[in-house]
């Protein structure tokens, strides 16, 4: 019988805005099964983190168990000064620090997510798609979201894609709901 605690965390401390002066937003490779530890270390020390979650359940022979698990595995976005980031490696999580080139890009990339899971999206992990027809869902639950489909003539989902890490999660959607931009 295991005799461990899991580790319960929120996906947002702090908020998905852009860099405050002396602060920027990082992508933290962690090792295998560590991205909550280090957003527990990261709280612990009051820097903002996102590490989007998805549900999942396990079915064992008299019960059920409904946990949480990353997103994007071995992944979380961190905001934080020259000095926490040479901070964050004490944690023992981290692999490599990924720089960000466009602040911009990558807050638009995780606002999609975020906004999505905020409206009940069940996000589902989707292949990174490089070329693609960019549209918006302008009707239905999920309205106002931006992202990318494979062809406009079949749309049953589209993809927010975080470019940084060349990665998606899927929406369904009804094909009267998207408008191609």
């Amino acid at each position: 019988m295991a005799t461990h605690k899991p580790v319960e965390i929120s996906e947002l401390y702090g908020s998905l805005n852009l860099q405050e002066p002396g602060n920027k937003w990082y992508v933290i490779h962690c090792k295998p099964r560590c991205e909550k530890k280090l957003a527990d270390f990261s709280k612990k020390y009051k820097i903002c983190y996102y590490l989007p979650l998805k549900e999942s359940v396990r079915h064992y022979k008299y019960r059920k168990i409904i946990f949480t698990k990353p997103l994007f595995p071995s992944y979380i976005f961190i905001k934080c000064n020259f000095n926490q980031k040479d901070f964050l490696y004490r944690s023992g999580c981290v692999v490599r620090i990924l720089e960000v080139p466009d602040q911009d890009q990558l807050m638009e990339d995780l606002r999609q997510i975020y906004d999505g899971k905020k409206m009940g999206a069940d996000l589902q992990p989707s292949q990174y798609l490089k070329n693609g027809q960019k549209v918006k869902i302008v009707k239905g639950p999920f309205s106002g979201l931006t992202g990318v489909v494979k062809k406009h003539e079949v749309v049953k989902e589209v993809i927010l894609q975080v470019n940084m890490l060349k990665q998606g999660v899927s929406v369904q959607v009804e094909p009267d709901q998207v408008k191609i931009l």
